[in-house]
């Protein structure tokens, strides 16, 4: 692995991607430290350190961990990527339900342009939006609990000018990511979001140790607590690659064709149906819902109300339970609006490809329908026991949610899913110039004439 690493930069090409790749990554930490004008940071800090008291901090510690800190730096790219993301989640959604996005999809690269163009357009809506109300809450602390006053000079400039920064700073983010994805190593946005979780793995290291040193040298954690955390932490990543990588291969096999004096077609294949189809967005999405009900109960007078909200607070088993409800509906919502058995169907029977035993059309994507919702159940529990991990380490082993993040939930998904996307990209610019890759260990080592 290491030699995989030292060829990279042998290669003059994958050099040149893997440096602008780190330039431009350090360009987006440069977006999340940049503070926004008109705001008291230190007032800030104390808010975050309130907040942050809870499990996961809430709404905000969710957007602070996707933008990196950017938060809590009250800076420029405080929304950070996620509008981008959540514009591209309601194409993708509004793709299966409008006709004419559905036609564009179809259209191959033209059509996936117009789509991206779409895409950015809305990303600009969504920033105008959530930067006026992100200069609202910073103007109204009250509204959530907070006694600090966070902004020097309220009024409608200091708006105007919040939302026009953090707009500006989220689309130089998805300008940048883009940048990467044409012109360097991965996929540019699930870079940045990952960089951006992985840039508090050292406040997670302090964190720990703290736990062991404590105040006065006799820590809550002592040597046995730390190896059996690093060993768990060892077995969640090994669990989350193993199922990230897992498929159902489906054999296909094409009947052959006489073309003039030519034979085409008769090799057999396989259809890999992934078992976490879905990925992180199941995670997402339950985690997004659940966020509000609990704050809006809390304000409704009355003690049914404040039980209610009690029964919705992160470290209840009654969340974690329906947590996983939620993850498993989302898990079958996102199968059924973004997998099509009957177009994969056609495509096979238009090319003269049959699943063996099974008929073609109807029957094929019948038998794809089930074969999917089956492993899609497994995919989903296994999301399950990752989402909360992290809940279960705070309520039983009392560990801080900085640190028990890294074992479950989104961070490690998204953490697992990228870095083992771009280290197949490296890997296939590697084999394609004769040396060994990151997964795989050949006979080849280095260049050379005869293969």
């Amino acid at each position: 692995m290491l030699s995989a690493f030292a060829n990279s930069f042998k290669i003059p090409e994958l050099r040149q991607r893997i440096l602008f790749t780190a330039g431009l990554i350090f360009c987006c930490r440069i977006v999340a430290n940049v503070p926004t004008p008109g705001v008291d940071p230190a007032a800030l800090q104390r808010v975050i350190a309130e907040i942050e008291s809870t499990v996961g901090g809430g709404f905000l510690g969710l957007i602070d961990m996707f933008s990196g800190g950017a938060l809590r730096n009250v800076a420029v790219g405080a929304l950070g990527i996620m509008p981008y993301i959540s514009a591209s989640i309601i194409m993708q959604l509004m793709g299966t339900v409008v006709p004419a996005l559905e036609r564009l999809k179809r259209e191959g690269e033209a059509g996936q342009q117009k789509i991206t163009q779409y895409t950015r357009y809305l990303t600009l809506g969504l920033c105008v939006v959530q930067g006026l109300f992100m200069a609202m809450t910073l103007e109204n602390p009250a509204a959530l609990g907070i006694g600090h006053s966070l902004v020097q000079h309220p009024g409608v400039s200091f708006r105007i000018m919040t939302i026009i920064t953090m707009t500006a700073g989220t689309m130089l983010l998805m300008w940048l990511g883009e940048q990467i994805t044409e012109r360097g190593v991965g996929n540019g946005i699930s870079l940045i979001i990952t960089i951006s979780i992985i840039s508090r793995l050292p406040h997670a290291v302090f964190a720990v140790w703290s736990l062991m040193t404590g105040a006065e040298g006799a820590g809550t954690f002592g040597v046995f607590e730390l190896v059996f955390i690093i060993l768990l932490l060892l077995m969640v990543v090994a669990g989350t690659v193993f199922v990230t990588q897992g498929q159902r291969k489906i054999p296909v096999q094409y009947a052959k064709r006489v073309i003039g004096r030519r034979v085409y077609g008769g090799q057999s294949t396989y259809l890999p149906l992934r078992i976490n189809y879905a990925g992180v967005m199941p995670i997402i999405f339950a985690q997004a819902l659940l966020m509000f009900p609990a704050p809006i109960l809390n304000r409704l007078p009355g003690t049914f109300f404040a039980e209610l909200a009690n029964l919705l607070h992160m470290e209840s088993w009654f969340y974690m339970f329906l947590f996983g409800l939620m993850i498993l509906f989302f898990s079958y919502f996102w199968v059924a609006t973004q997998f099509d058995p009957v177009r994969i169907a056609d495509d096979l029977k238009k090319y003269g490809g049959y699943i063996p035993g099974i008929r073609p059309g109807r029957a094929t994507a019948n038998y794809l329908d089930h074969t999917m919702t089956r492993i899609t159940l497994a995919g989903a529990l296994f999301l399950t026991i990752i989402a909360v991990i992290p809940t279960l380490m705070v309520r039983l082993f009392g560990v801080p949610w900085m640190i028990s993040s890294f074992f479950g939930g989104t961070s490690l998904l998204i953490i697992v899913g990228v870095m083992l996307d771009t280290m197949r990209q490296i890997e296939s610019q590697l084999l394609m110039r004769h040396y060994d890759g990151f997964l795989k260990k050949g006979k080849l080592r280095g260049r050379g004439r005869n293969y």
